[in-house]
């Protein structure tokens, strides 16, 4: 679905009043996989490069350097920006920046009227894209007056309306309070089960330890790719990085440091009640 090769992004800023150039590489020679239907979480503090390589996902920034394809689909190929934004959706961290409408329906129907797709089909798909999000009761409702969450399943709605085969959510509950995470998570949850890839950048190690793998980046560069169990075990390296691991596995290395026999790869509070358990 989605795969880059040798992926190098520079952003350039100019000082007209100086005439000079500066330049900041934010991606250095990204080389990565991502399977359809695949559930990747993508880690990395500030300035990592992580919401850079999203936006290539998207055809929203192209490559300096390197190749990314969607779908086999070049990026750089401006005759394929059309289908690649079609297969890949994004949404963003902040659902006000993404809701254009006054009301629910109509803000579905966004993406859908650009697409010229008839009215017949253009209801169908605003109520499936609703259902999917748990948001059907809200069709006629006010954005403005919806909580973070559900603004947020509205924006997710009118991505899934397009029927993309990949969305990247960018951070989409950085902003919501832990209701809210909780209902876009459930969402991504349903979304992944339907066989749609997603790739979600979040700072939430609770949200990434639900991925089928995770990639951590750090100045530009993929510096630890694995499956959760495998990253989260890796504390010691996640905090150099200055990044947390769940709660339940930061537990779980202290017991361990006080010689209780816990395995070193948990990552949810089912399998530390499990491994409690069984202790004798």
């Amino acid at each position: 679905m989605v795969k880059s090769e040798n992926l190098v992004f520079k952003y350039t800023s100019y000082d007209h009043e100086n005439e000079t150039k500066t330049e900041f590489t934010a991606l250095r020679g990204i080389d990565v996989e991502i399977g359809k239907g695949d559930f990747v979480a993508i880690l990395g503090h500030n300035g990592s490069g992580k919401s850079t390589f999203a936006k290539h996902i998207n055809a929203l920034l192209f490559p300096s350097e390197g190749t990314m394809w969607i779908k086999n689909l070049d990026t750089k190929n401006t005759e394929n920006i059309w289908e690649i934004r079609q297969s890949a959706g994004m949404v963003f961290q902040n659902p006000d920046n993404q809701i254009v409408a006054t009301i629910v329906e109509e803000d579905v129907a966004f993406g859908l009227e650009n697409l010229g797709i008839e009215s017949l089909e253009m209801n169908k798909r605003i109520d499936e894209a609703l259902k999917a999000v748990g948001m059907e009761s809200h069709r006629k409702s006010t954005p403005s007056l919806l909580s973070g969450g559900q603004k947020q399943r509205i924006a997710i709605a009118g991505i899934i309306a397009m029927r993309p085969e990949c969305i990247v959510f960018d951070e989409p509950t950085a902003m919501l309070d832990p209701i809210g995470r909780k209902e876009v998570i459930n969402t991504i949850d349903h979304l992944r089960k339907e066989g749609i890839t997603v790739i979600l950048i979040t700072h939430f190690m609770e949200e990434a330890i639900k991925a089928d793998r995770v990639i951590v980046m750090e100045k530009g560069n993929i510096v630890l790719d694995d499956t959760p169990k495998v990253i989260f075990a890796q504390i010691d390296k996640l905090k150099k990085l200055g990044l947390d691991v769940p709660q339940v596995t930061e537990v779980a290395h202290g017991l361990r440091k006080k010689g209780i026999n816990i395995p070193d790869d948990i990552i949810s509070i089912e399998e530390m009640v499990e491994a409690i358990c069984q202790l004798k």
